[in-house]
């Protein structure tokens, strides 16, 4: 009898529930992934990306050749750093200089010789939210102005960072005094013979022509004349390499402006019978004046030397009440972010600023890097320091005989030391890139 074979088939499985099962499973990963990482929308194209540009820019930058080196390749790439964006911070270092070690500060500036009390304001810095600022290198700032002639052109606001700059750089080498000419040393002239570096200061309060008011002539007004740069600071030009300019606070004062020869309106002047006009729209036709009048300088000089200038925005004023009252910048630290909202007149006046610098830096791109035009924005900078004015200690030690009800204020100048040495610190950083990118 025959044995009979049984044949066993393998097992099989179900091939549509196999599938099922895996794609059940691979999209529970899926959904997983998307828990954990979630995809954000709106997602910015790989081409716009920083990192991207380098292989997608079709700029001028990207098509030097590998001869010319790729470090200013990477140098122009790179966007500057936006130094209004940020927050003072407590820093232990302090100043570089003092009262007394500095010969040059204006006496109404000396705070510490003149017997302010407390020195906190004196230990903050400026941090950006997206970059450093180095500590001032006193002589890396002579070297960048060797054989080089930088100068500041403007109202008390420029003369305080002129000041303050020629104390940074006296701790590495001692300014001799080499022109002064005009009332309270108006107009001023320094060499740092060491490097043939010259540093000067211009007043010219309107940056246009202008007539200032005064007692001894008995003009209660000032008179602008609105389409001539003040031939003080443009007539020397020529000889500039670097130009600072700083105004601001004097276009607030009564005014007659002047335009084509003629009345265009005034500022609070009701003893006239002249059309009541803003100081707004006279400011900014100011600075069109004064760009154009260095863009079109430029274009004409014989010099082929490379121009940098800068103007330094807006500083707003601290005052707190009556200016000649006891406390009326009494705050003894900067202000925390979101703490004093900015103010229309002080946010107007930057705005002006910026634009115009922004008008006439386009201008100037067209010169072949012969000229650059920038801003030192300072405006949110100067508004977080209430506590870095001289207030009372603008005359030497105020309350020597009690507290007084009544005693003069200076809450928009800046102590020195204070925090108008940062300003100096951006512009060294600012003019290191402008020497970067022509190098």
């Amino acid at each position: 009898m025959g044995t009979t074979h049984h044949h066993h088939q393998p097992p099989t499985f179900p091939t549509k529930k196999l599938i099922t099962w895996g794609l059940y499973a691979l999209l529970s990963l899926a959904l997983l992934h998307l828990y954990l990482f979630p995809v954000p929308l709106n997602q910015p194209k790989v081409t716009n990306h920083p990192r991207s540009q380098k292989t997608t820019t079709t700029s001028s930058s990207s098509l030097i050749p590998s001869s010319q080196g790729k470090g200013v390749e990477q140098r122009r790439r790179s966007p500057p750093c936006d130094y209004s964006d940020g927050r003072w911070v407590p820093d232990a270092r302090g100043p570089r200089y003092n009262g007394t070690s500095c010969s040059t500060i204006k006496d109404g500036q000396n705070c510490m010789a003149h017997g302010r009390p407390d020195t906190g304001y004196l230990y903050w810095r400026w941090r950006p939210s997206q970059c450093q600022i180095p500590a001032f290198d006193p002589t890396s700032f002579l070297q960048l102005i060797q054989n080089k002639h930088l100068a500041f052109v403007g109202d008390s606001m420029a003369r305080n960072q002129l000041e303050s700059l020629l104390c940074l750089l006296s701790t590495a080498s001692s300014p001799e005094l080499v022109y002064r000419d005009g009332e309270e040393n108006k107009f001023r002239r320094w060499v740092f013979h060491a490097y043939n570096a010259t540093v000067s200061v211009f007043w010219c309060p309107f940056l246009v022509k202008g007539i200032e008011k005064s007692a001894s002539s008995g003009l209660n007004h000032n008179k602008l004349y609105l389409d001539s740069a003040d031939d003080r600071w443009a007539s020397e030009l020529d000889r500039l390499d670097m130009a600072v300019f700083s105004v601001g606070h004097w276009f607030l004062h009564p005014a007659v402006y002047y335009e084509n020869k003629s009345v265009l309106g005034c500022h609070h002047c009701p003893e006239f019978n002249h059309t009541e006009i803003g100081f707004f729209d006279v400011f900014r036709k100011a600075f069109k004046t004064t760009l154009k009048e260095v863009t079109e300088r430029s274009w004409s000089s014989p010099s082929s030397s490379e121009k940098f200038v800068v103007v330094t925005t807006f500083s707003p004023a601290h005052f707190e009440g009556e200016w000649d009252k006891f406390g009326a910048c009494p705050k003894k630290e900067p202000y925390r972010e979101g703490e004093k909202e900015m103010e229309y007149m002080d946010a107007e006046m930057r705005k002006i600023e910026v634009e115009e610098v922004a008008a006439a830096a386009k201008e100037a791109a067209k010169s072949g890097g012969r000229l650059r035009i920038e801003a030192l924005d300072v405006t949110k900078l100067a508004l977080l320091r209430p506590d870095g004015h001289p207030g009372p200690y603008m005359y030497p030690n105020p309350f020597a005989d009690g507290i007084k009800e009544k005693v003069q204020n200076d809450c928009v100048h800046w102590c020195l030391p204070g925090p108008i040495d940062t300003w100096n610190e951006i512009l060294l950083e600012m003019i290191k890139r402008w020497k970067e990118d022509n190098s």
